[in-house]
């Protein structure tokens, strides 16, 4: 038996007993998939920005279907290279089937999004500049230790989902195998000999509330370490990542179409270029009567294309993804690459920096700082045990649980922050700006 796989598809829940009756009907990489879809973080995702905040044409993304999308496309993904995997490993498939690796490829893209806070991108870079520029953030620089403010001033999606995905309040408790495939940049955000060069490192995958909880992940799976404070990838996490490269290219562009800032002509040259084997079904374009339909043809025929190409280079590649001689993303290996990168060249032209995006985009800037403004001032006071009106009664708007660990942990401002970037960053987009019209007395 591939030692390696048998321990990198490891069951057992972090903290919990191991399962000796496990679930007939249901893998545990089946119950982690219905147990992150059916959790109050994923709901949120439905209002949630994608690339156009606040959609109301019928055809455009939100993070929700983004992430269900890329979860049906990582599904694909592992079980077309869990097939090959367990022929190559026979005695592998005496404990685990296609099934399983597609479960846990499904299930850690279907989570891939939770961390991402209101406005997108945009959202992410409000949060960062909060701590870096404005008066209030500054202020609680000293407060903290300079591992600390690494976490704080470049805000991260990625170490945020982990966050949510291993916090008791939500009662995930997922496989080991689910969170490390979840987990594309296994390393802290404060470590300085980072290697940008590394797919795994171009960014961080957790943070210090959670840097332990990723160790005993990592030896769990038997992840080994690059440095004391970096591990290697584990195997599934390309898949994860080749899932979402391929669908917010494709699908970006889908929307892009629909909502006229690319014309068919030009979208549809955009896919043939990334289409292979699909070439062949080009034809029955003429049999379809809408630009929609049409459209989505040609993105399911790409999507198609460039699933069985990464899944190729996957299994071309698995010896040296195994042992860490391979970290690059599995799209940059694909025979369209070039055609991919056009893609993204035309989104960024014409979709992501649309007149509506930026608009937004442009109002997510002021919202975020706003409601960080109010309520990190809301957590100093409430650390203080202040007497203020204001900040009494912007404290009841706090979620239980924020408000009482805040309590509970007087002296640690890291916690506090942390507590109200968990709160800020969690609401949806409606939310953040229905709650800063109301405290700041707009409308």
């Amino acid at each position: 038996m591939n030692v390696e796989w048998n321990q990198l598809l490891s069951t057992q829940r972090i903290g919990q007993k191991r399962d000796l009756f496990p679930e007939q009907s249901r893998s545990a990489f089946e119950q982690d998939y219905d147990r992150i879809i059916f959790s109050h973080p994923f709901r949120r995702l439905q209002d949630k920005t994608q690339v156009h905040p606040l959609p109301e044409h019928d055809f455009v993304h939100t993070r929700l279907t983004h992430s269900l999308e890329v979860s049906s496309v990582g599904r694909s993904l592992g079980r077309k290279t869990g097939e090959v995997i367990l022929q190559r490993n026979p005695d592998l498939a005496k404990r685990f089937s296609l099934v399983d690796l597609g479960a846990i490829v499904a299930a850690a893209s279907l989570a891939h999004d939770l961390g991402n806070p209101p406005f997108g991108h945009a959202g992410e870079n409000a949060i960062s500049d909060f701590f870096i520029q404005h008066p209030v953030g500054q202020s609680v620089r000293q407060m903290v230790s300079e591992a600390e403010w690494e976490d704080l001033k470049k805000f991260e999606g990625n170490a945020q989902g982990f966050r949510i995905l291993n916090k008791n309040r939500y009662g995930l408790k997922l496989t080991a195998a689910t969170l490390g495939a979840f987990t594309k940049y296994p390393c802290p955000a404060f470590f300085p000999a980072r290697d940008r060069s590394k797919r795994s490192q171009k960014k961080f995958g957790f943070f210090q509330t959670e840097k332990n909880v990723f160790a005993d992940i990592a030896a769990e799976l038997g992840l080994k370490k690059t440095t004391d404070e970096t591990w290697l990838r584990h195997p599934l996490a390309f898949l994860v990542e080749a899932a979402d490269d391929i669908c917010y290219s494709i699908i970006d562009l889908e929307d892009g179409c629909s909502l006229g800032l690319v014309s068919y002509a030009e979208a549809k040259e955009l896919f043939e270029e990334v289409i292979t084997t699909g070439k062949t079904k080009l034809g029955k374009l003429d049999q379809l009567s809408s630009r929609e339909e049409k459209i989505g043809f040609l993105r399911a025929l790409a999507i198609g294309d460039l699933t069985a190409e990464c899944t190729g280079v996957f299994l071309d590649h698995e010896a040296d993804i195994l042992h860490g001689k391979f970290d690059a993303p599995l799209v940059d290996f694909c025979s369209r690459k070039q055609a991919l990168r056009k893609i993204i060249e035309i989104s960024v032209e014409k979709i992501y920096r649309s007149r509506n995006v930026v608009e937004i985009e442009a109002s997510g800037h002021e919202v975020l700082p706003g409601l960080l403004d109010e309520f990190v001032k809301t957590g100093l006071n409430l650390m203080r045990r202040g007497d203020s009106r204001k900040y009494d009664n912007l404290k009841l708007l706090l979620p239980p649980d924020v408000a009482g660990s805040i309590a509970e942990h007087p002296a640690n401002t890291y916690n506090m922050l942390r507590q109200v970037v968990d709160f800020i960053s969690g609401l949806t987009d409606r939310h953040a700006l229905s709650l800063f019209r109301k405290i700041k007395g707009i409308g």
